[in-house]
C-alpha cells in the first residue's frame, strides 16, 4: 500500500484566528506588559504587524508561536522608546468582569498575580508562559526567541522572587 504524505494543517484565516485566540493573546500581552491597557495596545500593534505576513504561515501550530513572539518583540521595542519608559497606566478596574481566568480561580484575591506583575519583564514572561500558558521550555523559548537555558534561568529566578515576595507580603 502506498504511503500518503500528510501535510500539516494550514494556518486559519486571519479573522478566524483573531476571533478565536484574542482572549489568550490578551492574557499573554498582559503577562508581558503588566497591565490590561498596555496589553490591548500591544496585541493591536502586533496583529497589525502580523497581518501582512499571515499568508506565509504554513502550519496552524506556528500561528500562536509567531504571534506571541511578535507581541514579545513589540513590547521590547516599546521599552526602548524613551517616551514609553515614563508612561503611567491607570489602575482602574476593567469595565467588564473577567472571564473565568484559571489564575483568578486559583487565586481569587489576585494576590499572586499582583506579585507576578512585580517581576522583571523577562522573568514575568518566562513564568507566565511556563505556568500560566502551560508551555514547555522549548515552546516558551520559541515564543521568546531565546534559548531553552534562558527560559529555565528566568523561570527559576522568577519563581525564587515570587517565593521571597510571598514571604514579605503574608
Amino acid at each position: 500500500m502506498p504511503s500518503v504524505a500528510h501535510d500539516p494543517p494550514q494556518a486559519p484565516d486571519f479573522a478566524s484566528y483573531v476571533a478565536a485566540r484574542r482572549p489568550a493573546l490578551l492574557r499573554w500581552a498582559r503577562a508581558v506588559a503588566g497591565d490590561p491597557h498596555s496589553a490591548e495596545d500591544l496585541v493591536q500593534d502586533s496583529l497589525v504587524r502580523v497581518l501582512p505576513r499571515w499568508e506565509g504561515l504554513r502550519e496552524a501550530a506556528a500561528a500562536d508561536a509567531y504571534v506571541r513572539r511578535t507581541i514579545t518583540r513589540q513590547y521590547v521595542s516599546w521599552q526602548r522608546q524613551p517616551w514609553r519608559r515614563d508612561e503611567v497606566t491607570s489602575a482602574d478596574p476593567p469595565e467588564t468582569a473577567p472571564d473565568r481566568d484559571p489564575v483568578m480561580l486559583a487565586d481569587p484575591s489576585g494576590r499572586l498575580w499582583d506579585l507576578v506583575l512585580q517581576l522583571p519583564p523577562q522573568q514575568r514572561a518566562a513564568v507566565a508562559l511556563r505556568y500560566y500558558e502551560q508551555l514547555s521550555v522549548a515552546e516558551a523559548a520559541a515564543v521568546l526567541g531565546c534559548s531553552t537555558g534562558t527560559v529555565k534561568s528566568n523561570t527559576s529566578r522568577g519563581i525564587a522572587a515570587l517565593r521571597r515576595l510571598t514571604h514579605q507580603h503574608p
